[in-house]
């Protein structure tokens, strides 16, 4: 075994994730700990994430929403997320409505990541949303959004673009932005208990 990493994370990518999150430096350490652990070569394939991320939702099928996930955070694309592209992606899916989680989202649904989001794209995203919806809650929905198209159309109506336009990032965020129901349907929220 040649390998010299030491098991402590670096300081310059701690101080990085500190800035960039809102993790502290104790909890930013104990992930890095059972990041190793897990991912001993320090790299999370796809699969591994798709692990990781069902965890989070037990009761429906998170696969195809964790493959867009990871594909928006494997920003050099090699095919697998590093420690700090897998915290980065925790937290940008796990904390409050920033411009950065804007940004996140923007890139979730860029599916080809050509710099524009059009209604193909997502009403993809929005299929793998519902995947993540348990099936009771489904039923619940609003009759406008009860399906993924439906959903797709809901959202896509808060651009005033036409069916074939496009979005660009600024224009998704600004969107987005004005328009509380538009931020509700561009992620599942899962319903507390």
């Amino acid at each position: 075994m040649g390998n010299t990493t030491s098991s402590a994370i670096s300081k310059e990518i701690l101080e990085d994730l500190k800035l960039s999150t809102k993790f502290t430096e104790t909890e930013i350490s104990l992930w890095y700990e059972n990041f190793q652990k897990q991912c001993p070569t320090g790299r999370i394939t796809p699969e591994e994430f798709e692990q990781i991320y069902s965890r989070f939702f037990p009761d429906s099928d998170a696969k195809t929403y964790a493959r867009h996930v990871f594909r928006s955070f494997d920003t050099n694309d090699d095919g697998t997320l590093d420690f700090k592209e897998y915290i980065i992606a925790l937290h940008m899916t796990s904390t409050g409505k920033t411009t950065r989680k804007l940004e996140w989202a923007f890139s979730l649904f860029d599916v080809d990541k050509n710099g524009y989001i059009n209604k193909t794209e997502v009403t993809e995203i929005c299929q793998a949303i519902f995947k993540l919806i348990p099936k009771e809650e489904q039923s619940k929905l609003p009759e406008d959004e009860n399906t993924p198209e439906k959903r797709a159309n809901k959202l896509w109506a808060y651009f005033e673009k036409k069916d074939n336009g496009r979005l660009a990032e600024g224009e998704f965020i600004k969107g987005v932005t004005e328009n509380e129901n538009a931020m509700r349907l561009i992620h599942y929220e899962p319903i507390a208990e």
